[in-house]
């Protein structure tokens, strides 16, 4: 049973312990989403995964779903979500939808959902498709259907997808003689990205690409790159690059096999295009989250800083509203809106090593544009979820941590959009200060709405 909002900030939810997405819901959202986007002629839907065990069974049950409402699928097969809305795109098809939980285990799983013109859904879109799909009446409407949809396999979805990642890179800018090991998680980006990367000329050492449906996220990828990192320093290479599970997020390593996050990876390529004129209304867009380091060097570099709510979807929002083409998240989530419609992890790899090649600098010193703040983020399993700002216990805590902080960090305190967990982040001059203050704070939370 589906309990409470079916949408989170990044698709269906999918957690299994929380919002499990079963066959019969997957077979609901097949249906809805062709009843939705249904056409004059024959819906067009196409169906990406990212390789997880549960993928086949969830795929086969989206599109019976859309078949019995008259629509076609089209089953592009394992590929990143990001490959999903560039097929559903330049297909010309009506929706695109994704069956993946990101960086979460395998056991997790999720649906994403784009227009036809690959974009995330707008949150009125979503409730729409939510009423329908908790809608009895829509598993009764196909039993008077007699002309039932097909299903067809795109064969080429990886090597169109890949020709599409190529193209945006001049023929001048090739990575010739640059040595890159790259962790695709055992995910939807494990033959794809060794593919694009090889045929731009890099040396490539792929590291997790053999997913067995088990494998994906499993001490690897853009959440723990911890092996990334020593294989970059061992051998040598320029760069290491961290794909998650479907492909949307990049973490870099540097040749010192330090990591740079999604913020860093933000703040170089901003620097970069504003020198080359790439920056539309010289504005960089990017979440709440995103470290206090971020906004200084934006700041330094005399380029405007819009914040948006935690979700790349919300940068979106805020990136058409105020027409940026560079945003994203810390976590590696980043849109390059002149190039793609969604956040890419291939496309932000590619920017960012072309950044390196023409100004000739290795990442390390690239990086030093922005100072990174100490910042610490402790979960707390929460019962409910009461208005934070109705908890005077908490509201005073944070603003006796805020007062001693004062314009040398800040505190920001959240419900998870998908679990039953309040996040509790603090940012402050020096670790152990901020770590103090941040265990402090959780210890307030969970005494008072913990579970």
């Amino acid at each position: 049973m589906i309990m409470g909002k079916l949408f989170g900030t990044d698709g269906i939810r999918g957690v299994a312990n929380a919002y499990p997405v079963t066959p019969e819901v997957a077979i609901n959202v097949g249906r809805a989403v062709a009843t939705i986007f249904k056409s004059d002629t024959k819906s067009k839907i196409v169906v990406g995964k990212d390789g997880r065990i549960s993928g086949d069974m969830l795929e086969h049950a989206i599109a019976s779903g859309i078949c019995s409402m008259g629509g076609n699928a089209y089953l592009a097969g394992i590929l990143p979500t990001p490959g999903v809305a560039f097929t559903t795109s330049s297909m010309g098809a009506n929706a695109g939808i994704v069956i993946s939980a990101s960086h979460n285990p395998y056991y997790d799983n999720g649906i994403k959902i784009f227009n036809g013109d690959g974009y995330k859904l707008s949150d009125e879109k979503e409730a729409e498709i939510e009423q329908l799909i908790l809608d009895e009446r829509l598993i009764s409407a196909d039993e008077s259907m007699t002309d039932t949809g097909r299903v067809f396999k795109i064969d080429d979805a990886g090597n169109r997808y890949g020709n599409f990642l190529d193209k945006t890179l001049s023929e001048e800018n090739y990575f010739r003689g640059l040595k890159v090991v790259m962790d695709c998680s055992n995910g939807a980006t494990s033959e794809v990205a060794p593919s694009v990367f090889t045929a731009l000329g890099a040396d490539v050492d792929a590291l997790f690409v053999n997913p067995d449906g088990k494998n994906i996220n499993d001490n690897c990828g853009s959440q723990h790159p911890k092996v990334l990192q020593k294989n970059v320093v061992e051998k040598g290479a320029d760069i290491g690059l961290a794909f998650d599970g479907d492909g949307d997020r990049l973490i870099a390593v540097d040749e010192k096999g330090n990591v740079a996050t999604g913020d860093q990876i933000l703040a170089v390529c901003a620097k970069y295009m504003k020198e080359k004129g790439f920056l539309k209304n010289n504005q960089v867009v990017s979440t709440v989250m995103s470290n206090m380091g971020l906004g200084l060097a934006l700041k330094e570099l005399g380029i405007l800083h819009v914040t948006t709510g935690v979700g790349d979807r919300y940068v979106l929002e805020g990136m058409i509203s105020s027409g940026a083409v560079l945003g994203g998240e810390d976590s590696g989530h980043m849109i390059f809106l002149n190039h793609h419609t969604t956040g890419d992890g291939i496309l932000a790899a590619i920017r960012l090593i072309e950044v390196m090649k023409t100004t000739s600098k290795p990442l390390s010193e690239l990086c030093k544009i922005m100072t990174v703040f100490p910042q610490v983020l402790i979960n707390v399993e929460v019962q409910h979820k009461p208005d934070l700002n109705a908890e005077p216990f908490i509201q005073d805590a944070m603003k006796s941590i805020e007062a001693s902080l004062g314009n040398s960090g800040r505190v920001l305190v959240r419900y998870s959009g998908t679990r039953p967990l309040c996040r509790i982040m603090v940012e402050g001059p020096d670790i152990e200060a901020t770590g103090r203050y941040c265990r402090q704070l959780a210890d307030i939370i969970k005494d008072r709405i913990g579970k």
